[in-house]
């Protein structure tokens, strides 16, 4: 089914500190120009989801939700004329889509029944998941379901990730018969077997569904009024906050390559180089090792394996790939 518009918001929030020093308030992980594009110019995740979806969803109509930190580099990276939605203060992801979605309404006038979908800025995708993204919108289009989700088919029994248990493991969309929240591996091994999908955090609707659910908490005129009163609006994240409470939810499986690129694991896999800045690695003596220096002195790194080593004018930071998803912890001890 081909939708004339798809009007998709992209959140952007966070501070990135499992990818601390490179990462912090004004520059979070998805504006680190560390991957490279087709022609191998270095880009960003955000540069990276953006020409994706000029690719494969021209008919796409483009929001961004975040944090005033960010937007001048957002608009740096992806044009000045981009449409921006600021929170005015960070309340995790149901008021910041909320805010978004009255942007939508009495700023940018779309109508009720229009298809809006909402998704991480920074998920590391190929372009087949957006063809998936259309037919989550054509399932909120068709009333498939209120909101319809996108679920990525797991390849191993993951403890990081939510799972979407829907109520048959064949055809597309699929029913959600419920949700488990970062299961043991063992569960999660069970889970997979019954046809679980890994919660890609995208969620659909028609915006008339998250308008109404915005009256529950208070009598708001346009954006300009809820912007001002959204101290009012839950702290809480979308799932957990509309997700979870809905009557109908479905699921579109989708198959190919996830990953959320969050930890200096995940991240490395991907980077472009193996080095950057004033640098010296010793390649003979170090194995699955990247190396980031952002200082005017030199850095030189010898005898490490599976490790990042990154230093910038925030910090300096030594660390095995395998501890790294700890580091979020560790930073908050400085």
């Amino acid at each position: 089914m081909y939708l004339n518009s798809i009007y998709i918001v992209l959140l952007s929030g966070g501070s990135g500190t499992r990818l601390w020093p490179l990462s912090n308030d004004s520059r979070s992980k998805q504006f680190l120009k560390v991957l490279r594009d087709e022609c191998g110019n270095h880009v960003s995740m955000v540069q990276r989801t953006f020409a994706q979806i000029e690719r494969t969803i021209p008919q796409a109509d483009i929001t961004v939700a975040t944090c005033a930190s960010q937007e001048r580099i957002l608009r740096l990276q992806v044009g000045a004329d981009c449409k921006v939605v600021v929170e005015p203060e960070r309340r995790d992801t149901a008021p910041a889509i909320m805010l978004a979605c009255e942007h939508l309404h009495s700023v940018q006038g779309i109508d009720n029944d229009d298809v809006v979908i909402v998704l991480p800025i920074d998920s590391y995708v190929d372009d087949s998941y957006f063809d998936r993204i259309v037919d989550v919108a054509a399932a909120v289009k068709n009333n498939v379901a209120d909101i319809c989700l996108l679920g990525a088919e797991p390849t191993y029994p993951s403890e990081k990730y939510g799972y979407i248990v829907p109520s048959s493991s064949t055809g597309s969309p699929r029913l959600v018969e419920r949700f488990i929240e970062k299961p043991d591996s063992g569960t999660a091994a069970d889970l997979i077997s019954k046809g679980a999908l890994w919660n890609n955090c995208v969620f659909g609707f028609k915006l008339g569904y998250v308008l109404n659910i915005i009256n529950n908490y208070g009598s708001y005129q346009d954006f300009a009024d809820l912007r001002a009163r959204y101290s009012e609006l839950p702290i809480n994240s979308f799932d957990y906050e509309v997700v979870e409470n809905a009557d109908s939810i479905a699921v579109v499986p989708y198959s190919g390559p996830w990953a959320d690129l969050g930890t200096w694991n995940t991240l490395s896999a991907e980077m472009a180089d193996r080095k950057s800045g004033h640098t010296v690695l010793d390649s003979s003596t170090c194995e699955n090792t990247h190396v980031i220096n952002e200082l005017d002195i030199p850095l030189i790194v010898s005898g490490i394996n599976d490790a990042v080593v990154v230093a910038t004018v925030d910090g300096i930071l030594v660390c095995s790939k395998e501890q790294s998803p700890r580091l979020k912890e560790l930073v908050s001890l400085i």
